[in-house]
């Protein structure tokens, strides 16, 4: 008899995770410490040369996070996690460990506005240029492409706007090009799409959100597909060549498919430093056992306020996947068949000023910069998380001035779409 793969919800629950061998906790301990003891000389020297797995100082590894790496990357479908501090830490390891300085990646202009603005000028200190393509035009990826470009980065679900990206398409693009291509898939969870599926080399989580799920912890999580040949055309030294630090060892030569993980934790996490607090790592862990209940409430709850604000005379457009006569509707059937997701945008007939006035009225929705709670939450982009970039760039962006990003909850639906109703009444 054949060993059953287990399902998603099951793995969402186990992967990763045993009773502690110890005390026989059921539930994952909070391993609150920042070093661990070594057996002795010897076996200290084989974790320092990477001849050994095992934990050194929390900043590198820790027993906690460890589950939340193994379980995120059996949901993802990849062969190795790594947990950081924040998704803007996990951007920022996986370009350390693919640029040097003057080269480039190209990127999707349908993005959340943070990393918008992390590509446009902080990863400028770094001499990493960032080139822009439209997602709804696949030949400006093509075209964006050049001997200096190391990556392409897209969102499988865009923030804000719901926009579903064509990710094969994309990644046949990047394998002509010679270069992975990194997926954000924050907004879709591994629940409603798995990128590596669909060609994707590298994913990454902001764990703050659906993962999460309860608003209460920050983090972030790179997935290696174990897809890419780092070692091909020698474009990737810190894969491919001997690394000095580690008396020359070639990452991919020794650790073959899951080698960019390793490369993301012992090249970036350990210098940079950007670690994960176990505590965080404990409750997105436990947030995560129930992702595949949320996430199904999440987008049914949607589907009913989309297709209710899509019938109201103050609402001028509502760009959610779900509705039949969305542009994205049919990209949905193909990525994400069992929902679209919680985050989508609607524009009102009142332009900017009453997307302040609506925000101000909502009392069931919490105002505020954040999505994928298990609450329902209500934003307007130009006058927060977008306005750091120009009028055109927010439009670009989806974040016109009439623009609202609502995240919906686990609330009754009844309720979500009443507090609306009584918000654009007022």
């Amino acid at each position: 008899m054949t060993e059953r793969t287990p399902g998603f919800s099951t793995l969402a629950v186990h992967a990763g995770a045993q009773p502690d061998p110890t005390t026989g906790a059921r539930a994952t301990p909070i391993y609150q410490t920042t070093s661990y003891v070594f057996e002795n000389v010897d076996h200290a020297a084989s974790l320092f040369g990477l001849q050994a797995f095992g934990n050194i100082y929390t900043r590198i590894t820790n027993p906690t996070s460890a589950v939340l790496e193994e379980r995120v990357a059996a949901l993802e479908g990849g062969t190795a996690g790594l947990a950081v501090a924040s998704g803007h830490a996990a951007q920022v390891l996986v370009l350390h460990a693919l640029m040097t300085p003057g080269d480039e990646f190209v990127a999707s202009n349908k993005l959340y506005g943070g990393s918008i603005n992390q590509f446009n000028h902080s990863f400028k200190s770094f001499g990493w240029n960032v080139v822009w393509a439209d997602p709804d035009d696949v030949t400006s990826f093509e075209r964006a492409i050049s001997p200096k470009t190391k990556a392409i980065f897209i969102e499988s679900i865009a923030n804000p706007g719901g926009v579903i990206t064509d990710m094969a398409a994309i990644s046949q693009v990047a394998k002509r090009a010679g270069v992975p291509l990194i997926v954000d898939n924050t907004l879709a969870t591994p629940y409603l799409c798995r990128p590596i599926d669909f060609g994707a080399d590298i994913i990454i989580h902001s764990l703050t959100k659906f993962l999460g799920g309860h608003g209460n912890s920050i983090g972030g999580l790179i997935v290696d597909g174990g897809t890419f040949n780092w070692s091909r055309d020698k474009r990737y030294p810190m894969l491919c060549e001997p690394r000095p630090e580690y008396h020359g060892i070639v990452l991919h030569e020794t650790f073959g498919n899951f080698a960019f993980a390793i490369a993301c934790r012992v090249l970036g996490l350990r210098d940079l430093g950007p670690a994960l607090s176990p505590f965080n790592a404990y409750l997105i862990l436990t947030g995560i056992e129930t992702l595949p209940l949320r996430m199904q409430k999440h987008c049914e709850n949607a589907q009913a306020v989309a297709e209710w604000l899509s019938r109201h005379s103050q609402v001028s457009w509502v760009s959610y996947p779900g509705l039949p006569g969305d542009r994205y509707h049919n990209l949905a059937k193909k990525y994400v068949p069992k929902g679209c997701g919680a985050v989508f945008t609607f524009g009102l007939k009142g332009g900017y000023d009453a997307g302040v006035k609506l925000v101000s009225n909502v009392k069931l929705f919490s105002h505020l910069a954040n999505i994928g709670d298990t609450r329902s939450l209500i934003i307007h982009p130009a006058s927060t998380t977008h306005r750091q970039l120009s009028d055109e760039q927010k439009v670009k962006a989806g974040a016109g001035p009439d623009v609202v990003r609502l995240s919906i909850g686990i609330e009754d639906k009844e309720d979500i779409i009443a507090d609306l109703d009584q918000a654009l009444a007022a």
